[in-house]
Parts: structure tokens; sequence; C-alpha cells
């Protein structure tokens, strides 16, 4: 086998390997050559060349949501490091394991007016959970912090830095190994499966007549059924869900903003729990935040192995461990109590949706009828990754199968690095993916179709509407030159180009019968990755929008 003759890359190497992380995603460089050498040439490894150092970190952080185990991203010294740190922000907030390994100059090279050089140590401070910073000569002090960054990269599945000096030259190779790396071995924590003090939280459950659970990001299939039936049973448990939740049951509440948007003061207060209950990442959900914020419930319990952010100011309890351990442990010990939580909030959602289908059967070709068309044409048992901004928020008033498993990078809710993501997590799994973006989305990570791995039956449907949309809907719009050119980024740009650059197939959609054209030959094409791009009247949008939630009142 063929390794670099430089000592520490053979360490990193040889520990990655012993550690079992395999996919392996190189931003071309020369100071990383001799990490580049090693792994490309190590059957243990596959390896993926990625030139723009941005996308290729959110490639790796698609596989590595997909397959829950670390993918390492490597480049050369200088800002190609920076130019991970978006990726690696959205691993830290979305807890996704991602290695950060970057090629550095020698110690005595920084801050002396040497070429490509940045101060590197430690840059991720601030968004990972460990910086290993390594010396130039291999040693047992460099392996044991190369160890340790794997394993807490693991622990806590979030990202980490490694950083690797190199002295020229890059490229030697040897054919036998110079080093005997130290291997650690991480002891495996016995994750909790029971509630301490459970008599407490099982006498406030069993007097409590309204309690609610709120789902954010969540893995499909993460809640046993008994548990969600249980959950939906209840006549005081009320469950709110987001599409990003990937947790289904009739009884449920999967559209947030449907059901609260009219709710007046006397609304909310009947609404208020006395226990409110949560679990997974980021709600997307701005008014229930607020509702929440204001109206503040007695008990806030969060379920969660390593994090509990206090989105609403009223945290009191966290529970470190899994949410199918803790309703497990909890609903073996209660019974149901006597309550018309759940009829009355019922009562008034159904009502809600019966408005909600009268409204989308009148509207006119929008992002809102769009939405509602492409949702119901995904595929079963496919992926379907959402784009941020107004992508996510139109996604979460439609009903989607419960088949398809729904993914968004909702911890920084960024657009920097969506498609590139999609495209990630889409060699990552042998399903179907679909991916819905808008447009300025799309331009911005427009580098992200600058790959060779992309699955010829990877979709794109790409909804332009001419603009950042999504500043259209929030508070504060105006029709004025300072708002089309500042906010909402005006264009008439398409991605018809692109298409033929990359040599994608390419499909257009401008009403409701070229839609149901386009979507048909859309996924109908699977002999190279297809894009269909669908206009939408960028002053009507809005409208349609705001004139929805006034039609539920």
């Amino acid at each position: 086998m063929i390794y670099p003759k430089i000592a520490l890359a053979q360490s990193i190497i040889e520990i990655l390997s012993a550690k079992g992380i395999v996919n392996i995603i190189i931003s071309p460089g020369s100071r990383n050559a001799p990490l580049t050498i090693g792994f490309a040439q190590n059957p243990n490894f596959k390896c993926y060349s990625i030139a723009d150092e941005r996308c290729a970190a959110f490639f790796a952080l698609g596989i590595a949501q997909q397959t829950k185990q670390p993918t390492a991203v490597v480049c050369t010294s200088g800002s190609a490091l920076l130019n991970y740190y978006p990726a690696l922000a959205e691993a830290f907030y979305s807890q996704i394991p991602l290695i950060v390994i970057s090629a550095d100059r020698p110690q005595s090279k920084i801050d002396i007016g040497d070429g490509q050089t940045i101060r590197q140590e430690n840059v991720f401070a601030n968004h990972s959970v460990f910086n290993a910073n390594l010396t130039e000569e291999a040693s047992e002090e460099n392996d044991l912090k190369i160890n340790l960054a794997i394993e807490t990269s693991i622990r806590l599945k979030g990202p980490v830095h490694i950083n690797a000096p190199f002295e020229e030259p890059l490229y030697e190779t040897t054919e036998e190994l110079s080093v005997k790396s130290k291997i650690t071995n991480q002891e495996e924590e016995v994750a909790v499966k029971s509630i301490e003090n459970i008599e407490e939280i099982v006498s406030i459950w069993n007097t409590t007549k309204r309690k609610l659970i709120l789902v954010g990001v969540n893995e499909a299939n993460a809640i046993d059924k008994q548990i969600i039936e249980n959950l939906a049973s209840d006549p005081s448990v009320v469950v709110l869900t987001e599409t990003t939740s990937n947790l289904h049951h009739p009884n449920f509440i999967n559209s947030i903003d449907t059901l609260i948007t009219p709710f007046d003061d006397s609304d909310f207060k009947e609404f208020n729990p006395e226990v409110l209950v949560t679990f997974g990442g980021m709600v997307v959900s701005k008014r229930i935040k607020g509702f929440l914020r204001k109206y503040k419930p007695k008990h806030h319990w969060h379920i969660d192995t390593l994090r509990a952010y206090d989105t609403f100011g009223a945290l009191t309890k966290h529970f470190e461990m899994q949410p199918n351990d803790f309703f497990t442990d909890l609903l073996s010990k209660t019974t149901f109590v006597k309550s018309k939580y759940f009829q009355n909030i019922d009562a008034v959602y159904k009502e809600r949706l019966i408005k909600k289908e009268n409204y989308l059967n009148k509207i006119g070709f929008s992002d809102f009828k769009v939405f509602e068309k492409v949702i119901e044409s995904l595929p079963k048992n496919s992926i379907f990754q959402i784009s941020n901004s107004s992508a996510i928020r139109y996604a979460q008033l439609i009903d989607i199968d419960e088949s398809i498993e729904v993914f968004c990078n909702r911890g920084t809710s960024g657009i920097d690095g969506s498609t590139s993501t999609a495209i990630g997590a889409a060699v990552a799994n042998e399903k179907q993916t679909v991916f819905v973006t808008g447009d300025i989305g799309f331009l911005y990570d427009s580098n992200a179709l600058w790959n060779s791995y992309i699955p010829k039956n990877f979709k794109i449907i790409l909804v332009n509407n001419g603009g950042g949309g999504i500043f259209r809907i929030l508070p504060g719009h105006e029709e004025k030159p300072v708002f089309n050119t500042y906010f909402e980024t005006s264009h008439n740009l398409t991605a018809e180009h692109l298409a033929k650059m990359y040599k994608m197939n390419y499909f257009t959609s401008n009403d409701a019968i070229s839609l149901e054209n386009g979507l048909k030959s859309l996924y109908q094409s699977d002999d190279v990755p297809s894009i269909l791009e669908i206009f939408t009247p960028t002053l009507e949008n809005d409208l349609i929008l705001k004139q929805y939630f006034k039609s539920l009142y």
C-alpha cells in the first residue's frame, strides 16, 4: 500500500481507519496532499473530491445525516478552512457528527507573511465539541488528541476540528508505515432508560388536565407505535408535530400555524398547557414559540440525551434520555385523567382543515398551490429534503405521507448549503431523494451541482418566484425599491443554463397543467439527475398565503 511519507499524516489516517470512519470528502489543495494521498490509496475509505469547500462540508453533512456516523472533510491551509464554517455550525446545532481535518503551515510560519496562512488553531471554538491542535511531529500526545476528537464527535453528536501542520516536501510517499499509532477504546455509556424521581413526574402527569407535546426535528421511527397510540388516545394530551418531526397519527396536529393563527387571548388561555413536553430539534413555527413565551406553562420538560434549550423561558426539567425510553417508563405508570383538552382543540382543528381544503380548491397557481401538488406527488418511501426560508414554511401547511422521511437544515436555518446537503444525503441513501428549494437558496448553493457523485435518480424541484419570497411573508414588507433590491433580491435568473452545463435534465412549469406534466416527466426521468423549475407569480404569492390565514377565522 502507498502511504504519505509524513508521519503525522500516517497517524491521522491510521487512527481514522481503526475508528471505522469510512467517508472522506477531500477539498483539493496542496498542503493537504499527504492526507489526500493516504486516504485515496487506502481501500478502507470511500473518498469524494469536492472542489468548493463550503459545498464539500455540506455534502459531508448530508452523508453524516443519513449514516448517523462521523464523516470527515479534509482541506488545505488558509481561507479554505473558513469555508467549512457554515456546515460546521449546522452540524453543531443539528447534533450531526462531522470531523474537519485541516492541513496547516508549521507554527513558525504563522503571522510572518507566509502565503495561504491564517490562524487556524481553535478557529471553530464557538461551534465545535472538540479541537485537536496537533504538533508537527508524530507523537503519542497527537494520537491521543486524534482519538479523543473522533470519540467526542460520536459521543456528543457534533463537529470536531483536527488541525495538522505539515512541512514540505508534501508529496513524498512510502510503502512502509513509519508509525505505530496508539488507538484508544471509548467506553460505551450506559443509556438512561428510567426516569429519576419518577413518583413526582407521575403525580404531575396523572393530575394535569392540559398536557401539550411539541415535537421539533426528529428521526423517523424513533417512537414506538404503542407510545404514539397512547398519546393519541389520552384526552388530556394534545400533540403538535411539524413536517420535520417525522411523527404521524390522525389525532396529532401537523399544521401548527393553521390551528393557532386565528387564536385570540381567550383561545390562547384555553389552549395554554399546564405541562409542556418537548423533544427533537429546532421548531419552525414562530407562532407557537411566541405563544408559549407569552403563555408560559407551569412545567416544561425537555427530553434529549445531550441538550435542553430553554426556548420558551419556562424550562423546569431536562430528562437526559431518549424520548422513547422516557415515554416507555412514564406511560407504564400513568393513567388517563378526565379532560376535554384534546376534544376541544381537535374540534377547532378539524374546522380549520375544512376551511384549508376549501381555500386550496379555489386559489390559482401560486407557491401555496405548487407546494400542495408537489408534496402530493412525492414517491412513497422516499427521502424529502427541503431548503429553508419559505420552502420549509409552506411545507408545514401540507399533509405528507407517513412513509416519507423529511430532512431540513434547521440547526442554523440557513439557505447556504441546502442543495449540497441534499446531494450528500442522496449519495448516502439508496432511497429516492427529492429536493425542494426556492430560487435564492438554489442560486446561492449552485456550486453544489459541481459534483461527480449525484445519483441519476436525484430530483430537484425549484420553485422560482423571482426573489426571496420569505420577506414578503414576514411583517414589514413594503413594495419599494429598497425592499426589492436589498431584502427580496429580485432577479430574472433561471436554472436552465446551469442544468445544461452540468448535463442534467431540465423541465419547466408555469401553470397547473404544465406542473402536472412536469412532475410526471421529472419522476420518469432517471437517466441523469433532473431539475423541474416552476415559475410562480411574485406579486400574488404573499397575498394568497396571507389571505389563507384570514380565511381560517
